[in-house]
């Protein structure tokens, strides 16, 4: 590790940040130049004291994850997140890691919906950053490794991830879920992690390997979908995409129309924050 380089890094890129680039308030008596230390450690969800320490030049040597909460945390761009990595002694990450990286300008756009439920997805389906509202919504996706990360694989093997959308709407989001990973498969082949879930799931799921073999693609949403809350009910939400066409992600962006049921509903969610009602995975 290249402690001192690491820790004029962190900090320079910390100072260059204000709080609003981030959606955090300013507050009053601000004489930190950019970014508090805590800010930081709170955005990249980790302590204080251990942040301090890396920035410091006396924390141990951070993980592959750790530096990705970091570069999450500090919007560095790819050039500066490949950067972070090397003083960290890691090298530069690898292009699957490089995929988990969500560019500055969608954090930029998400950091101002924190009250709305909004994520980004990447090419297998992998949720990278929730809102709080978008938790509250769907679940702390964070929780889950390996091919679990995927909302394709989860789909089909996990029983609570059916739980979210009514029985009539579940045959439609299957066929949605197979025709993208079809795909990003087309591309990537079978030898790659989109490969090693097409194969998990037509050893461990019929359904998916029927729908598998029916060969569809540009499968689509339509601009309007339910979703079924375990304590405030069904929601009729809109869901508007930003596609973020180098890094190949997609800002999918929850809204009701004002005055309806789910409008009510969604504003209930919106106040109980990151905190789900009822924990049900």
């Amino acid at each position: 590790m290249e402690y001192a380089e690491l820790s004029d890094f962190l900090r320079k890129r910390r100072e260059a940040l204000q709080p609003e680039d981030v959606g955090l308030p300013r507050g009053a008596r601000r004489r930190t130049p950019g970014l508090r230390r805590e800010e930081v450690a709170a955005l990249a969800a980790m302590s204080t004291d251990y942040y301090s320490r890396l920035e410091g030049g006396r924390g141990p040597q951070p993980s592959e994850p750790m530096l990705a909460a970091i570069s999450r945390a500090l919007h560095l761009t790819l050039a500066e997140r490949d950067h972070l990595f090397i003083l960290a002694g890691q090298g530069v990450p690898v292009r699957t890691t490089r995929a988990d990286h969500v560019s500055p300008g969608l954090l930029r756009i998400l950091d101002r919906l924190d009250d709305t439920p909004a994520f980004v997805l990447n090419r297998l389906a992998e949720t990278l950053v929730q809102t709080r509202a978008h938790i509250a919504l769907e679940g702390d996706h964070s929780v889950f490794t390996g091919q679990a990360r995927s909302a394709v694989y989860r789909w089909f093997t996990d029983e609570a991830e059916r739980a979210l959308y009514p029985e009539e709407h579940r045959a439609d989001h299957s066929r949605i879920l197979v025709s993208k990973l079809r795909s990003t498969y087309a591309v990537d082949g079978p030898s790659s992690r989109a490969g090693a879930i097409v194969a998990t799931l037509r050893e461990t799921s019929p359904e998916f390997a029927g729908l598998w073999e029916g060969h569809e693609v540009g499968v689509r949403y339509s601009d309007t979908k339910v979703l079924r809350h375990p304590e405030v009910g069904d929601l009729e939400l809109h869901c508007q995409m930003l596609h973020e066409i180098e890094q190949q992600q997609t800002l999918l962006v929850f809204t009701a129309t004002p005055g309806s049921v789910s409008y009510d509903r969604l504003r209930l969610l919106t106040v109980v924050g990151g905190q789900r009602l009822t924990t049900n995975r």
